[in-house]
């Protein structure tokens, strides 16, 4: 496990919500590794409190004060998830940041689903941990590991405030005929079969930063936003609520994917079983692990693929055409959903690093005041910009994402509010 110190970071968390202490330790607990940051939401960085980070929309500033990431858990010297997580509270309490620091006021743990039932940040109780555990069947491979985490960190902390950020929450303002699929309503209440999409954290966090880029407040943007890694999606936010995304019961419908297949015609599921004699495991494994980029041609690293390309290699190239077809569908469609674009913003790994990607992807759309400047698209950076062409009507940016910090935001204005 590496610890490494990172650079400023923002919060919006209201200053009249703070509570007493100031760091949020987060945890994003997963099946086989936890990776955690610890970020003190008023800008301290020193132990006197005296360095400042920037100030974000709202004046308030936060910092990265630790991250860190235990990995292979269940082999070798990392046992299970509570050795995981006492070892990273090692690895803090010798550079003097532990857990029983007096300025921790809250733990912010990543959980993947929350349901209908959990639709905001929520303090983890008793019963918050068993009504995660009965959204199981919707996330199982997920959820299990959220669960660890969070029992072991009440553990090491039962005197602390502990704060579930789910990642279906932001989309659950989607309005019902966004949210449910046209299949038959007794059996879909049943089982819960709807959409709920995912990386939210993500998407509320970079449509709130493209307002901000745009020096404009939330509620006055119109956004999409292209949450473009190995997994991938897309919203559509309207005066920072998002009303539709493209991931669904799970994360596999949507955009073409590094290894998911996107949007899938349903009877080819049935065609598979029938005609191919595959169970549902192996067309499990198909649509999740083999197909996308992977499936397509053989790559799911875009870097690589766009090496491909310039080598005159067709898979290669055929790939990207789709990747990109889909995306300009997607775009197109929210487009239609929302009446107003404002700006549509890219993040994540794909979408901050590929000057190819955006380019591809914006291209053709200029009838929707879409128009990129192509020296600004190639500029690399590590900060929001805009890439759009001066005269484009809506604007495109690059938002480098921040999950972790938005986990923190969340986590520390319920607490603040709760002590309030």
């Amino acid at each position: 496990m590496s610890t490494d110190s990172a650079g400023p970071a923002r919060s919006t968390a209201p200053a009249a919500d703070r509570p007493a202490g100031t760091r949020v330790l987060v945890i994003n607990s997963g099946s086989s590794s936890v990776k955690y940051q610890l970020l003190d939401m008023a800008g301290r960085t020193g132990a006197d409190g005296t360095e400042t980070a920037g100030t974000g929309p709202d004046g308030t500033g936060a910092v990265r004060l630790a991250s860190g990431l235990v990995e292979r858990i269940g082999e070798g010297p990392v046992a299970d998830h509570a050795a995981a997580l006492r070892q990273a509270a090692a690895e803090l309490d010798e550079r003097g940041l532990g857990l029983d620091s007096p300025g921790l006021a809250a733990v912010g743990h990543r959980v993947v689903h929350g349901g209908t039932r959990f639709t905001e940040p929520t303090l983890i109780t008793d019963e918050v941990v068993a009504g995660i555990e009965e959204l199981i069947p919707l996330a199982p491979l997920h959820n299990p590991a959220n669960i660890q985490g969070i029992k072991v960190a009440r553990e090491l902390r039962p005197d602390l405030p502990q704060v579930a950020v789910f990642d279906t929450a932001f989309h659950s303002t989607m309005p019902e005929y966004a949210a449910r699929y046209a299949i038959d309503t007794a059996t879909a209440d049943a089982h819960g079969v709807r959409r709920y999409g995912f990386h939210g954290t993500s998407h509320a966090y970079v449509s709130r930063a493209a307002a901000a880029l745009l020096g404009r407040e939330p509620a006055e943007v119109n956004a999409i936003v292209l949450h473009l890694g190995n997994g991938a999606s897309a919203s559509a936010v309207a005066a920072g609520v998002c009303v539709e995304t493209s991931m669904g019961l799970t994360p596999l419908e949507g955009l073409v994917m590094g290894t998911r297949s996107g949007d899938l015609d349903p009877a080819v599921i049935f065609h598979l079983s029938r005609e191919a004699g595959m169970s549902t495991d192996e067309i499990d494994t198909l649509l999740n692990k083999r197909s996308g980029l992977l499936g397509l041609c053989g790559d799911n690293d875009m870097r690589e693929i766009g090496r491909r390309m310039a080598e005159g290699d067709r898979a290669a190239g055929l790939a990207f055409e789709i990747y990109v077809h889909r995306l300009r569908k997607y775009v197109g469609a929210y487009t239609a959903v929302l009446g107003r674009v404002d700006v549509i913003a890219f993040t994540a790994g794909v979408g901050e690093n590929s000057a190819a990607v955006r380019e591809a992807a914006m291209r053709g759309l200029e009838a929707l005041g879409i128009a990129l400047d192509p020296v600004r698209n190639a500029l690399r950076g590590s900060s929001a910009r805009l890439i759009s062409a001066g005269g484009s009507r809506t604007a495109v940016a690059v938002i480098p994402t921040d999950e972790e910090l938005e986990i923190a935001r969340q986590a520390y204005a319920l607490v603040g509010a709760v002590r309030d």
